[in-house]
């Protein structure tokens, strides 16, 4: 019959699935693995951070005003968080903005 299909035959039968997904062997969008990114704090093995550094920490904050994650600054979980505990204290005594104008 012409409406009927064979059950083991796949619905989505040519949508790119499986090893002919497409080029790149499932490195990502671009056909390419990333590079790793270091944290720039465990590099120079730095005991903290300093709130008074703005210059560092303007890296780390967006044109926005936001604190920027880990999976863009690169920054291991540990010092991100003494990345934010700087941004917010350098907040407080007015040496970073909170907002953009």
């Amino acid at each position: 019959m012409p409406g009927r299909r064979d059950p083991r035959e796949s619905r989505d039968r040519g949508r790119g699935r499986g090893e002919d997904r497409g080029k790149g062997g499932g490195k990502g969008a671009w056909g390419r693995k990333p590079k790793p990114k270091v944290c720039q704090f465990c590099k120079e093995s730095a005991a903290w951070v300093d709130y008074k550094d703005t210059q560092l920490l303007r890296k780390f904050v967006s044109d926005r005003g936001k604190i920027r994650a880990r999976r863009v600054t690169g920054t291991c979980a540990q010092h991100q968080g003494h990345v934010a505990s700087a941004v917010k204290v350098a907040r407080e005594m007015g040496l970073m903005p909170y907002t953009a104008r």
